[in-house]
Formats: C-alpha cells, structure tokens, sequence
C-alpha cells in the first residue's frame, strides 16, 4: 500500500551498517529499564485481526519446531525465515490481500516452476527478501511461463527502519531490526537487501522483461503521520508488527546469530516500546517493479 502518492527516492544501502555487530543483549535491557522510566505515551494501534482461513493437506505440515513455534519445513532448496503458525498468519492477515476468486498452487519458487512456458498472464511476486538464493533464476522462470505480452509485477520491502528526522538512531532497536535481518539474510546466503541492491529491476531485464516500471514508497510505521492515509497504513503495520514480534526474528535469532530465547524477549520487549512511543517516527520503504514479456515475433 503506499504512504505517498510520491515516489520516495532510494540510495544504496550503508555498508557500514551491516558490516556493524549487533548490540548485545545487555544493550536492550539498559534501554528497557530507561523506556521504562521515561514512561514514553504509546498510540493506540488497530489491534483485531482476521482469523486466517488458510487450509492445507496434512501431507505439508510437516514443520520444524523452534521454542515451539513452526517453520517452513526443510524440504528441497527453500529455507523461509518467518514463522508460518497460526500466530504469525495472524499478523499476515491485516496487511495482506488473498482475492476471492483466486487459486492457490503450493510450490516452491526456487525449483523449475511447473507451469507450462507461455501459460501465465499475470505473475505476482511479493516479500520473498530473505528466502531467495539467485534471484536471476527466480525472474528467468516467470519470464518462461508468462505468455508473450503477460506481465510480471514484484513488491518487495527494505529491512532497514528509517526516520526523516533523526528519531531512529543507530543505537536503537528500530535501527537493529534491519541490521539483524541483513546480517541473518547473508548467513542463509538469501539477500534481504533487494531494494538496496536493486535486484528486482536488474534481474527482470536480464530474463528478457521490457517496458519495466518502477514505483518507490514509503511506508510509516505506526500513528504518527499527520496524513490520514498514511497514519492508518503506519497503524495497520504496527499492528501487523505487534501480532508477532517474536515470529518474524525467532528462526534468525536462534538458528543464524546464537540468540537465546530470553535475548530474543528483551529485544522485541524493547522494539516494541520504540514503535508504540510517539515521539519516534519510523518507516520503511517499499519498491514495486513490473515488467511486459515481449510479444512474439
């Protein structure tokens, strides 16, 4: 969804930001106790998410298991960072769109696609940052099933948490989710930099796209913009945020970076007192990028 009717101009990503260790726990509990001191007001947030009606056959529920949440399993090349529980796609249900009259193909995306070549007319990418290993192959494989004339349309999400005016500092969590995510992304050797590196264009023309259009946004976090539009997307994402902290980091935290459960704990604890308190004023941005496969000759 965009913030701003206004394409939001993107640089290269800092390399010294990722190149940063992250803080250490002790870190996040010295905050927690000032947080807690200051006693920061928080905005109220849309908090009642739709049950998810996602169903599937018992033959793909085959999880693994981390301090008793689940994630994808270890089948064939993909390995998802996020949990995929009823926790986690409760998050997913209020800032996601599943259209009624669609139909739904359980696959991974990183294998050759089963779709016969010239059969797609419309193919649809989105948030995969941090679960592709070679994004070239992922786009050479939609450009062989669109049909001549389809479109393939990618959205994706920067990790990094940005402010215009100096609130998200490089010593806060805000800040740290996006170094933890990129630093996560190198270990699984699955980029969450796409935005940064720009990888959605670049590989959509090496496949053969053409006619390639790009849309850049940003997207607040939480109820602070005066924009209305933008205050309600800012609430909805918080919202989303707040479903499930521990989901979006738990499997990185634990499995990539030797995080223990309770360092995961003192670190959402303390991102969410950041993104509740009104005197910061946090955003991400959001880059959508499609492109025509060629008519035939």
């Amino acid at each position: 969804m965009p913030a701003d009717e206004t394409p939001a101009t993107v640089t290269g990503g800092d390399e010294s930001t990722s190149d940063q260790a992250l803080h250490p726990v002790t870190h996040w509990e010295q905050l927690n106790e000032q947080e807690e001191a200051d006693n920061h007001d928080a905005d109220s947030v849309i908090s009642n998410p739709a049950e998810s009606t996602a169903s599937m056959t018992s033959s793909i529920l085959s999880y693994r298991t981390i301090q008793g949440r689940t994630f994808h399993s270890e089948r064939g090349n993909a390995q998802y960072w996020a949990a995929n529980d009823e926790q986690q796609n409760e998050s997913m249900d209020i800032v996601c769109l599943t259209l009624i009259s669609s139909e739904s193909h359980i696959d991974d995306c990183t294998q050759p696609w089963t779709f016969a070549p010239d059969s797609i007319d419309f193919v649809h990418m989105r948030y995969l940052f941090g679960s592709i290993k070679d994004w070239s192959v992922l786009f050479k494989e939609a450009f062989r099933a669109c049909r001549p004339g389809g479109w393939v349309e990618s959205h994706e999400a920067s990790a990094m948490m940005e402010s215009d005016d100096g609130t998200v500092t490089d010593t806060s969590a805000m800040h740290e989710w996006g170094r933890f995510f990129i630093e996560g992304g190198k270990k699984m050797g699955q980029p969450c930099t796409i935005i940064e590196d720009d990888l959605q264009q670049k590989c959509m023309r090496e496949a053969g796209f053409e006619d390639i259009q790009i849309a850049d946004y940003k997207i607040a976090i939480g109820g602070w913009p005066k924009d209305k539009k933008m205050r309600e997307i800012g609430q909805y994402v918080l919202a989303a945020l707040e479903q499930d902290f521990e989901g979006y980091v738990l499997y990185m935290a634990s499995q990539l970076l030797g995080w223990s459960m309770q360092e995961v704990k003192v670190y959402c604890a303390q991102l969410r007192r950041e993104l509740q308190s009104t005197a910061n004023h946090p955003f991400f941005r959001y880059r959508a990028v499609y492109g025509r496969k060629p008519q035939a000759s």
